[in-house]
């Protein structure tokens, strides 16, 4: 009588998905622009700042470079931390296709504006050069943001 053994070998892999910060989002396409924004924006912001005229249009830019700075590390934050599955009464994708469109217009106009009152002190030329570093970089959120929020919908009617 042939005598058979079978053997049976256990491989046990660990995978990102379990722990709490996802590192893989970071070095993502997506990670990795929220990172340039949010670096951009920075150096603009300081840009105009540490020039120190109190004039409202810089006050403007400032305030607009800021906040989108923080709203864009938020948005990289939560998906490096996976919040937005624990949050899953809103939806993520649209609410940051918005914020990407309403920062890029936002930042473009401040952009603008400290373009046209720099009076060819450096500092501001800098900072609106990089302004519009960060607006070029916002359309490129928005375009892949409105890919994955409103591309691929069926034309047809399901009968």
């Amino acid at each position: 009588m042939p005598h058979t053994v079978v053997t049976t070998t256990t491989t046990t892999t660990s995978s990102s998905d379990g722990g709490v910060c996802n590192i893989g989002y970071a070095r993502s396409f997506q990670g990795l622009l929220k990172i340039g924004q949010v670096v951009i924006l920075l150096i603009a912001f300081l840009c105009v700042h540490c020039e120190g005229y109190s004039f409202s249009a810089y006050r403007y830019f400032e305030v607009v470079t800021a906040w989108f700075l923080i709203v864009f590390l938020i948005f990289f934050l939560m998906y490096l931390f996976r919040l937005q599955s624990k949050i899953a009464c809103i939806n993520w994708t649209l609410t940051e296709f918005l914020h990407y469109a309403v920062g890029g217009i936002l930042v473009f106009i401040a952009s603008i504006v400290v373009a046209v009152k720099s009076n060819g002190i450096a500092a501001l030329i800098a900072g609106s050069v990089f302004g519009f570093i960060a607006t070029f970089l916002i359309a490129i959120s928005i375009w892949t943001s409105y890919k994955v929020t409103c591309g691929s919908q069926p034309t047809g009617a399901a009968v």
